[in-house]
């Protein structure tokens, strides 16, 4: 059995799709980043960085304790070399999927975040930051198009994998994000529809979707304004 700390976001999405598909069992945890239950002390030893998602297997390959992990890049090679699933054996193969998983999490993820965070939640708009991070935004789409329009099928190739995966929750959010895919990046439309047929997709964008609500004044407090002593703090609140 495995634990999934998660609430229903991105990085969120990319495990629990990740689950689905490989028909692993798992129980879901809910961690609600808008109350600030990231800074509970038994989820920091299993995330130090305060972020979900992060998983605890409780039957990791070979026995033993329980392997806790936390950084949802590093939870898909974890739950991948587990199953043998989403993740080539082939050495070119395995590192071609490793790289659009690194610029997955390098750029496509924090890039796309800071775009949706100046858009739709900083208090005030600064349009030097929604142009810097929407143009970057778009500029990467036009790589994940290309590079698409090249593998005609998968981000990495022909096999599905867990560079799919990672992507995947991040372009979904292309609306919210006002970049329109049917014009712009036909390879990239492609992809995202014929992947959002997938019922493990939809099974993982559906987990605990009721609790995605939008975010209060306080809520975006405890997200967007985290120091390490801030941090501190609310562990100790936590702990209490």
């Amino acid at each position: 059995m495995i634990d999934l700390h998660y609430w229903p976001t991105p990085n969120g999405w990319k495990i629990s799709i990740m689950l689905e598909e490989c028909g692993l069992p798992y129980r879901t945890l809910p961690v609600n980043i808008g109350k600030g239950e990231q800074f509970k002390p038994d989820f920091l030893a299993i995330s130090p960085n305060n972020r979900m998602p992060a998983i605890v297997d409780h039957e990791p390959p070979g026995g033993g304790a329980p392997v806790p992990v936390f950084e949802s890049g590093a939870i898909l090679m974890y739950l991948a070399e587990k199953t043998g699933k989403f993740w080539s054996t082939d050495l070119r193969q395995r590192y071609e999927q490793m790289q659009w998983l690194m610029w997955q999490m390098g750029g496509l993820g924090p890039m796309s975040g800071q775009n949706g965070h100046f858009k739709n939640y900083a208090p005030e708009k600064v349009p030097y930051a929604i142009d810097r991070y929407g143009k970057e935004v778009n500029r990467l789409y036009g790589v994940l198009d290309g590079q698409l329009a090249r593998t005609g099928a998968y981000v990495a190739g022909d096999a599905y994998s867990i560079a799919d995966m990672a992507s995947l929750p991040w372009i979904r959010s292309h609306v919210a994000y006002e970049i329109p895919l049917e014009n712009n990046f036909p390879h990239l439309k492609r992809w995202h529809d014929t992947l959002m047929e997938r019922p493990a997709v939809q099974r993982g964008l559906d987990l605990l979707k009721d609790l995605r609500k939008p975010m209060t004044d306080e809520q975006k407090k405890v997200l967007f304004n985290q120091t390490a002593e801030s941090v501190r703090d609310s562990a100790k609140q936590a702990a209490q």
